[in-house]
C-alpha cells in the first residue's frame, strides 16, 4: 500500500489544487499535514516578527477550515509544530510514507525549508514531489525561460498574453482515503506571543480565513452584486469593502486559486459582457504571476538593498525616529499617517495606500526599503512574500520599474484620491 503526505503551505485550499490531486491518484492513502513552523513566529533580520496578529488569526481560521473540508471527504489535517525538517520525518516513519507532495517554493527562506525537507525524508528512502499551483500561467507554459523572463513587465505582458493559455483548474476531490486523524487542536495567538486586537469597525472588511469564505467572496463580488464591472473605476478609492476584490488575503493563503478566480471571470463575461474592468482584475493577477516568476529568476536578490539593479544605494541601514514615526503615524503628512494608522489596526492597507506610504519611506525618509517590506511581512493579513518583497523593491527603484527615481507626490496623491478628505479624517480620529 502507498502512503503519502501532502504538505499543505500556502495552498489551503481543495479546489484548483493540482498536488492533491496528484497525490490522490498516485497513492492508496493520504495524511494531509500542515507544519506551523516556528521560523514563522520569530523576529526576521530587521527587527520585526515574521507575522503579526491579524495573521495568525486569518491562518487558523484557514487551517480550521481545511480541516473541516477535508473531514468531510473522508480525511482531516494532521497539525504539526515545530521545525518541518524534523516533524515531516517522524510522520513518514510512523505511517512508512514513500512520497511527500507539496507545491513548490520559488522565494529563498521557503526553498531552504524545502530542501532540508527533502534531504532528511530521503533518507528515510522517502521522496520530495513538487508542483506548481500558485500562479495563473502555468510556468512550463511561458513562452520564454525563467531566466529568459523580461524584466519590464509589459514586455512579459504582451508575450504571455499573446502566446500562452491558462489551464484549467482541477475540480475539487470527492473522497480521500486516509488513515483516522484526530481531531484538530488549533493554538492559540497567545502560544505565540502574539497579543489579540479588537476588531476595528473602521476597517474595509472583517477578513475570516478559508476555502469556504474565499469562495463566498468570489461569488459575491462577481456575480451577486456585479461590482467587477466597475472595478478599474473604483479600485484606487480607500474606504469599504466594495471599491476592490479584496481576493488578496486569500490567494496569499492559497484559500483561492487564481485560475479559479479566471474561470469564474470568463463565466461572469458570457453572462453579462466583458470589459477593461473585467480585464483589469486579470491584468492584477497577472502582475502576481509576474513577481513569482521574478523571484524564481532573482532569487536572494530581491532580499538585498540593491534589489536586481546593480546601481548604488544611498539609504541607512539602521532602525530611526522616522521609521518609528512612519510606523506609528506620526510623520505629521496626514495621508501618510491615516494609511500606516489603517494598517496597524486592521492589518490591511489599499493597493493606493501601500504606494505611497512606501514612496515616502524611500524617497522622502530615504530609509532602506527593506525595513519597510519587513514591516509589512509582519503586518499585512494578506503578505505574500513575492508580491511584497517585488513591489518594495519596484518602489525603491531596484526592481522592475524601467523609469528611474520613480517617487509620488504625496500631496497630489491625496487631493486626487481623498479629495473631500474623508478617508483621512476616518483614521486621523481614534474615536471609534
Amino acid at each position: 500500500m502507498k502512503k503519502s503526505i501532502v504538505w499543505f503551505k500556502s495552498d489551503l485550499r481543495l479546489h484548483d489544487n493540482e498536488t492533491l490531486i496528484t497525490a490522490i491518484n498516485q497513492s492508496d492513502e493520504i495524511i494531509p499535514i500542515y507544519c506551523l513552523d516556528e521560523k514563522h513566529f520569530g523576529e526576521g533580520d530587521f527587527g520585526f516578527k515574521k507575522m503579526n496578529y491579524f495573521r495568525f488569526k486569518f491562518l487558523i481560521e484557514s487551517l480550521q477550515n481545511l480541516d473541516e473540508n477535508l473531514r468531510k471527504i473522508g480525511s482531516g489535517l494532521l497539525l504539526l509544530k515545530g521545525k518541518p525538517e524534523i516533524e515531516i520525518p517522524l510522520i513518514v516513519k510512523k505511517y512508512g510514507v514513500t512520497h511527500v507532495y507539496s507545491k513548490k517554493e520559488v522565494a529563498f527562506e521557503e526553498k531552504q525549508t524545502e530542501k532540508a525537507v527533502e534531504l532528511e525524508i530521503w533518507k528515510l528512502h522517502c521522496k520530495l514531489e513538487t508542483l506548481s499551483t500558485s500562479t495563473l500561467y502555468h510556468a512550463e507554459d511561458l513562452p520564454f525561460s525563467i531566466k529568459d523572463i523580461p524584466d519590464v513587465f509589459t514586455n512579459f505582458r504582451k508575450k504571455i498574453e499573446k502566446e500562452s493559455t491558462i489551464r484549467a483548474a482541477f475540480e475539487a476531490p470527492q473522497k480521500i482515503n486516509s488513515p483516522y486523524i484526530e481531531a484538530l487542536k488549533l493554538p492559540s495567538s497567545i502560544d505565540f506571543n502574539l497579543k489579540p486586537k479588537d476588531f476595528d469597525h473602521r476597517a474595509v472588511l472583517n477578513f475570516k480565513g478559508g476555502e469556504s469564505e474565499a469562495l463566498k467572496r468570489v461569488y459575491h463580488y462577481l456575480h451577486e452584486s456585479k461590482l467587477i464591472s466597475s472595478y478599474k473605476e473604483t479600485r484606487n478609492q480607500l474606504i469599504g469593502s466594495e471599491y476592490s476584490s479584496k481576493f488578496s488575503a486569500w490567494l496569499s493563503n492559497g484559500c483561492l486559486s487564481p485560475r479559479e478566480i479566471y474561470h469564474e471571470i470568463k463565466k461572469y463575461e458570457k453572462q453579462n459582457g466583458a470589459n477593461d474592468s473585467t480585464y483589469w482584475l486579470e491584468f492584477e493577477l497577472l502582475w502576481r504571476d509576474y513577481f513569482r516568476f521574478m523571484m524564481k529568476k532573482y532569487s536572494e536578490k530581491y532580499f538585498l538593498l540593491n534589489g536586481i539593479k546593480s546601481i548604488e544605494i544611498k539609504n541607512t541601514s539602521k532602525k530611526s525616529k522616522d521609521l518609528d514615526k512612519w510606523i506609528n503615524g506620526q510623520t505629521n503628512v496626514d495621508f501618510i499617517d491615516a494609511n500606516m494608522n489603517e494598517l496597524r489596526k486592521t492589518g490591511f492597507m489599499s493597493n493606493r495606500g501601500r504606494q505611497n506610504v512606501a514612496s515616502y519611506l524611500c524617497h522622502n525618509l530615504n530609509l532602506d526599503w527593506r525595513f519597510g517590506a519587513a514591516y509589512f511581512e509582519q503586518e499585512l493579513i494578506d503578505y505574500d512574500v513575492c508580491s511584497n518583497w517585488g513591489n518594495w523593491a519596484y518602489i525603491a527603484g531596484v526592481g522592475n520599474d524601467p523609469r528611474e527615481n520613480r517617487s509620488f507626490n504625496i500631496e497630489k496623491q491625496a487631493n486626487d484620491y481623498d479629495k473631500k478628505y474623508s478617508y483621512r479624517n476616518l483614521w486621523l480620529n481614534e474615536k471609534k
